[in-house]
């Protein structure tokens, strides 16, 4: 005879099912993603009154999440996972197949160890250095130009100083069609059409010229300095001994030179910002106590990428949502940097607000971040602050000009955002001592 279950009593715990993620209620979402842009997961989650919410976009189901608390669970490496995560057309541009980002467990530690070797303070120091000095003389050159566009200038500038550093050959002959190759790079990753399609060819290009770099490393016919970033990416060997694969030590590389010459787009919101706000351009010329409190107001403010994707490793259940194993995760990058539970007035550009920053990193992620001990910051984002301090300085003290009129509009359903002029910069001048 079956017996009959005795009612829990009060003091019993019974756990409550998991309750169910809102759900948006488009079939797919792919083409409102694109219509929207960055605001995207920020506009849903509001709409849901929800830090979480689930869609399908490129036709395969998706969990939206946005703020602080969701980058502390993105970010728990026992959750989520990188491999398989990135949509296939984003790998055939941004980040290649095979690249650290796409890695887990040992392989993904080792690799990330080695390209965190290479941002050391005095390597940082270094490429800093290389850096002004190439203000400094595209100062001189601008001079004799009637107009220039900074976001290209920026791409070439960064390119020359980080191939320089890395030990990567960069003939003069050659350096507008390299830089525009990694520029595509940035420009396709969650491009559509003809976009995308540039980009898959600029990754080709970049893949064997980075490979023949690799290639002349390892057999002799070059030989950067041991502590150079080609040098470092071409001996490196796997957690099983074995040297990277050529293609994919090439990948690695690029993901070096890539992101340097991204920061031109930081560089051309800070550009941005001082012609948008003259009070901070004339406080930092008179002093740059505060550059440091501009350049991070300027990559919290201004959109970077919009989002940083994972899949879940193991079904879990978080604020009693169900997370099934190997569904794709998107954090929301843009909506966190402007959380306002995290940030008073996140739609003011307000550069003061750092100087008493607590310095949390899950409110703060205008690159994302990769989880390691120190915290989950992008291994490069060090190097994009001081790239991002010597421009400013350069365009408040080093340099006058004029801003003719331009389309200076950011357009947020255009990924990656900014001026979309490129801020076209007139009568450009070096100042003199004592200016």
């Amino acid at each position: 005879m079956m017996t009959a279950q005795r009612r829990p009593t009060t003091q019993q715990h019974v756990p409550s099912p998991p309750r169910r993620v809102p759900r948006d209620h488009w079939p797919d979402a792919t083409l409102a993603l694109v219509r929207t842009g960055y605001p995207f997961i920020q506009r849903r989650c509001r709409s849901f009154g929800s830090d979480v919410f689930s869609t399908r976009l490129l036709l395969q189901p998706a969990i939206c999440l946005t703020g602080a608390d969701a980058a502390r669970l993105f970010y728990d490496r026992e959750l989520f996972q990188r491999a398989g995560a990135a949509p296939a057309r984003m790998t055939r541009t941004l980040t290649g197949a095979g690249g650290v980002q796409g890695l887990d467990g040992a392989r993904h530690a080792a690799r990330k160890a080695m390209l965190l070797s290479l941002m050391t303070p005095a390597r940082i120091d270094a490429l800093a250095e290389a850096t002004a000095r190439l203000w400094e003389s595209c100062g001189e050159r601008w001079q004799r130009a009637e107009a220039i566009v900074l976001l290209d200038e920026a791409r070439l500038l960064l390119a020359r100083a980080v191939c320089d550093w890395a030990g990567v050959p960069l003939p003069a002959a050659d350096a507008a069609a390299r830089t525009g190759d990694l520029g595509e790079l940035i420009e396709s990753g969650a491009a559509l059409g003809l976009r995308h399609w540039r980009g898959v060819l600029a990754r080709r290009r970049a893949e064997r010229w980075a490979g023949a770099a690799i290639a002349a490393a390892r057999d002799g016919r070059l030989q950067p300095a041991a502590d150079q970033a080609l040098a470092v990416i071409a001996r490196h060997r796997e957690p099983d001994g074995r040297p990277l694969d050529e293609r994919v030590a090439a990948i690695d590389l690029l993901n070096i030179l890539r992101p340097t010459v991204a920061v031109a787009r930081f560089i051309t919101d800070a550009a941005l910002a001082l012609h948008t706000h003259p009070r901070c351009r004339d406080e930092l010329r008179r002093s740059d106590d505060d550059v440091r409190c501009f350049v991070q107001e300027v990559r919290r403010y201004y959109p970077f990428f919009p989002f940083v994707v994972a899949r879940v490793r193991r079904d879990f259940v978080w604020r009693g949502y169900r997370f099934p194993q190997r569904t794709r995760v998107l954090l929301d990058l843009y909506g966190t940097n402007r959380d306002p539970r995290s940030w008073q007035h996140p739609d003011e550009f307000q550069p003061r607000r750092f100087r008493d920053w607590p310095g949390d990193p899950f409110t703060f992620i205008p690159q994302g971040g990769d989880g390691f001990e120190e915290g989950h910051r992008c291994a490069g984002e060090w190097l994009t602050i001081a790239l991002m301090e010597i421009a400013v300085r350069a365009l408040t003290s080093t340099l006058t000009y004029d801003v003719p009129p331009q389309d200076l509009r950011v357009d947020l359903r255009r990924i990656p955002a900014g001026p979309a002029s490129g801020f076209i910069m007139r009568r450009v001048r070096v100042r003199q001592a004592g200016e």
